[in-house]
């Protein structure tokens, strides 16, 4: 029987702010494709056309008030102007074995939601961020690069938008 390497602790970076202990919840990006149905003259049957990344977002909580690192680049009109990275480290039941993994992403953030405010309790900011790059490294290989403006995407080293900037010109 094989046991699954399951998440044991986590931290988030922001614009180089170390927000260790101030994040309990976070949703890690999404990696989806843009599919667009497709059936020509000759087919039996559609198939899916490949148009490109969806749009990705980050969405993630802090518990209680964060201000450096969050609020300096809202409302910025650079498409990149918020890092965040996330450092996970995953364990083994069965060997105690650790993977670490890091997602780096840069983009905008869209909301910040302040929350409900009372007393006493544990006011949480919700937040939510578009990304224009997205880098997921698993125990030092680099598995997914993203970087739209840079008309790169690359995949466990295979640059797969190679050919088309050649032929563009790029």
């Amino acid at each position: 029987m094989a046991l699954p390497n399951i998440l044991k602790d986590f931290n988030l970076f922001g614009d180089g702010n170390n927000w260790q202990g101030q994040i309990p919840e976070l949703t890690l990006p999404e990696l989806a494709r843009r599919m667009v149905e497709y059936e020509g003259g000759g087919m039996d049957g559609p198939i899916e056309v490949d148009h490109g990344q969806e749009l990705m977002t980050f969405e993630w909580t802090a518990g209680g008030l964060i201000v450096d690192g969050l609020f300096d680049t809202f409302g910025s009109p650079v498409h990149d102007a918020a890092m965040l990275r996330f450092t996970g480290s995953y364990e083994s039941d069965e060997d105690g074995g650790i993977i670490p993994v890091e997602i780096v992403v840069r983009g905008r953030h869209k909301t910040i939601a302040m929350g409900d405010a009372s007393k006493g309790d544990n006011n949480t900011q919700s937040i939510t961020t578009t990304l224009s790059y997205y880098k997921l490294v698993v125990d030092g290989e680099d598995i997914i690069e993203r970087d739209v403006p840079g008309y790169v995407f690359t995949v466990r080293g295979v640059d797969r938008m190679a050919q088309r900037r050649r032929a563009l010109g790029l």
